[in-house]
């Protein structure tokens, strides 16, 4: 059925699981004009109830925020793109409160440990720790479903499935 969305060893990519445990809800819920108008591309936030954002699939990394390192680029084996964002307006802290532990062209299995954030740096800054998931590449796939409204587990819960 998914048979353009092969993984390397021959799996299919059809699904990605939450990043972060967490209440699963729309983009368009988001408190931001940029990521609530689909600007940035369709997908889902987590209300985060723990502090390590995880990949969501198998994954190359093709961007980091260097400088702020609160928000990364992952292209997935369909090629399809995202954006992960930790926080709204958290490009203000310039770092203080996250930590990478990726860099750009590296490969990661789903559940890697992407960003690890301070929660309460966060709203000590007077920003929120929601985080969104962004696709900015459908590459090609027919229909990305979204779930939402829902309890999350990272690296468990279906979040997103492919057409």
């Amino acid at each position: 059925m998914f048979s353009f969305v092969k993984k390397k060893e021959g799996q299919e990519l059809e699904t990605l699981t939450a990043f972060l445990d967490g209440k699963v809800i729309p983009i368009s819920e988001v408190p931001d004009q940029v990521f609530s108008a689909g600007i940035m591309g369709d997908g889902v936030a987590i209300e985060p109830e723990n502090h390590v954002v995880t990949a969501p699939a198998a994954a190359e990394v093709t961007a980091v925020m260097e400088d702020s390192r609160h928000a990364l680029g992952l292209k997935f084996v369909n090629g399809v793109e995202c954006l992960i964002h930790v926080g709204l307006d958290t490009v203000d802290m310039k770092g203080k409160g996250f930590q990478l532990h990726v860099s750009i062209g590296e490969n990661v299995e789903k559940g890697a440990p992407l960003i690890t954030f301070s929660p309460e740096e966060i709203k000590k800054a007077g920003h929120t720790a929601l985080t969104i998931l962004a696709v900015t590449d459908e590459a090609g796939v027919k229909k990305i479903h979204f779930h939402t409204g829902i309890h999350a587990t990272a690296g468990e819960t279906v979040i997103a499935d492919f057409e």
